[in-house]
C-alpha cells in the first residue's frame, strides 16, 4: 500500500508525533502521551489532523433524489446547513462505510449542493461508488479529498478557541450552531466550512480547509488555545475516545459482512422514504426476519469487572460456550475500567448479561451495558 502524507505532516514531525499507517495514510498516532492527548480533551480541549478523511461533493438538480437512492437514510429531508449520519451499502445489505453528509446552500436555482465525507480506507471506493451510482441522475460528483484538509477541535473549551479565531460579528454563528450542523465562517482571515461534528464524544468542530492553508491554521489554533489546554492528539486518544463515546469505528465494528441493524443502526435505514435506494429488498428482508433484535448476533457494550482489558478478535464466552466476538477494546481512561464492543448472540445482548472473555486463555468476567460507555454533561 502506498503511503500518502497529509499537509500537516512537517507540522506533526516538529511536534515529536509517533506514526503509523491508517488506511495508507502516515497519520499521528501520539505525540508525547496517549493518556494525556485523552484526558486533555475530556476536560479542555485536544487539536486533531483528520485530513486523512474523504470530501466528495454532490452538486445538480437531482442531488438529493441521488443520494436518497445511493444511501440508506433520507438525505432528500435535511434542512440547509444541517448534516446527517448515514451508511452507504450494497446490494446485500453490506456496510460499504459509515458517512457524514452535509446539506449546503444551494449555488443556483433548483440545484442542490451536499458534502459527503467517507472513512480514509473507504474514500476512493465510496467516492467510486457514488460516481457509478450517479449515471441517470443530473447530478455532478467531485472527489475533493486530494486537494482539502480536515482539523477537528474538541473539548469543553472547544468553542472559546475558535471563538478567539472568529470575527465578533460572526460569534453568534459559533455560538448558536448546532451538533450536526455547519456554517462558513472566518477563521484565520479565510472564509470556511466550519461543522460541530466529532467522533470522540464531546462538544468540538471540524473545519475544511484547502491544503496550502492547513498549517497556518493548525498553528493558528494552538495559539489559540495556548492557556486553554489544547494539545495536538493523534488516533490513539481518538480511538479510545470514540470507544468510550460508543461510537463504531469501520473495519472494527462496521464492515460489507456486517448489516445496519446487527450494527445496532437500524435507525439510519429509511425503509418508509419513497424511492428505492440500493440495499433496499435485502434490509428489507434482514428487518421482516429480526435479525440484530430477535436473531443472530448483535452489537452491546462490555464492561470489565477486573483489571485486564479485552482486545478485537478475544472471544465472548457464555458459561464455556462460544457467542461473540470483541471487536474493540481497551482500559477506559475516563472511567477506570476495562470497556468493549463486541458482537454477541442476540439472547445473550440484554444489558445486565453477565459474559466472559477468554483473555489469551483465561476466562475474565465482563457485563453487557447499555451504549454509550461515557456521556458528556451537558
Amino acid at each position: 500500500m502506498s503511503e500518502n502524507y497529509t499537509a500537516l505532516y512537517e507540522q506533526h514531525k516538529k511536534a515529536g508525533a509517533s506514526f503509523t499507517d491508517f488506511g495508507g495514510w502516515q497519520m499521528p498516532l501520539k505525540y508525547e502521551s496517549e493518556l494525556a492527548e485523552h484526558h486533555a480533551v475530556r476536560k479542555s480541549a485536544g487539536l486533531f489532523d483528520l485530513s486523512h478523511m474523504g470530501e466528495v461533493w454532490v452538486t445538480g438538480p437531482d442531488a438529493a433524489a441521488f443520494l436518497d437512492y445511493a444511501l440508506v437514510g433520507k438525505l432528500s429531508a435535511i434542512a440547509v446547513g444541517k448534516a446527517k449520519y448515514s451508511l452507504i451499502c450494497n446490494n446485500d445489505g453490506g456496510i460499504i462505510d459509515d458517512l457524514i453528509t452535509y446539506r449546503r446552500p444551494s449555488p443556483g436555482e433548483g440545484v442542490d449542493k451536499y458534502l459527503v465525507v467517507p472513512n480514509a480506507g473507504n474514500a476512493k471506493v465510496v467516492a467510486a461508488a457514488l460516481l457509478k451510482r450517479a449515471a441517470g441522475f443530473d447530478v455532478v460528483v467531485e472527489d475533493a479529498s486530494a486537494e482539502t484538509s480536515l482539523i477537528a477541535v474538541q473539548g469543553p473549551n472547544a468553542e472559546a478557541i475558535l471563538l478567539s479565531l472568529v470575527p465578533a460579528d460572526q460569534h453568534a454563528l459559533v455560538t448558536e450552531l448546532k451538533y450536526y450542523a455547519a456554517v462558513e465562517v472566518s477563521i484565520n482571515g479565510q472564509e470556511l466550512l466550519l461543522a460541530r461534528t466529532g467522533y470522540t464524544g464531546e462538544d468540538g468542530f471540524e473545519i475544511y480547509v484547502p491544503n496550502l492553508d492547513a498549517p497556518g491554521l493548525w498553528e493558528a489554533l494552538l495559539e489559540a488555545g495556548e492557556g486553554r489546554g489544547l494539545i495536538p492528539a493523534g488516533l490513539a486518544a481518538r480511538d479510545s475516545l470514540r470507544l468510550e463515546a460508543g461510537m463504531p469505528l469501520y473495519g472494527n465494528e462496521l464492515s460489507v459482512h456486517i448489516n445496519a441493524y446487527t450494527a445496532g443502526l437500524g435507525p439510519v435505514v429509511s425503509l418508509a422514504k419513497e424511492s428505492d435506494f440500493i440495499g433496499r429488498d435485502a434490509l428489507t428482508a434482514i428487518k421482516a426476519a429480526g435479525v440484530g433484535s430477535t436473531i443472530g448476533q448483535k452489537l452491546v457494550g462490555l464492561k470489565g469487572t477486573g483489571r485486564r482489558a479485552a482486545r478485537g478478535h478475544y472471544s465472548v464466552l457464555k458459561d464455556g460456550s462460544l457467542i461473540g466476538e470483541v471487536t474493540s477494546g481497551q482500559p477506559s481512561p475516563t472511567l477506570g475500567y476495562p470497556i468493549a464492543l463486541a458482537y454477541v448472540d442476540v439472547e445473550h445482548s440484554e444489558p445486565g448479561t453477565v459474559v466472559e472473555v477468554d483473555l489469551r486463555g483465561k476466562a475474565e468476567p465482563f457485563e453487557v451495558v447499555a451504549l454509550p460507555f461515557y456521556k458528556r454533561q451537558k
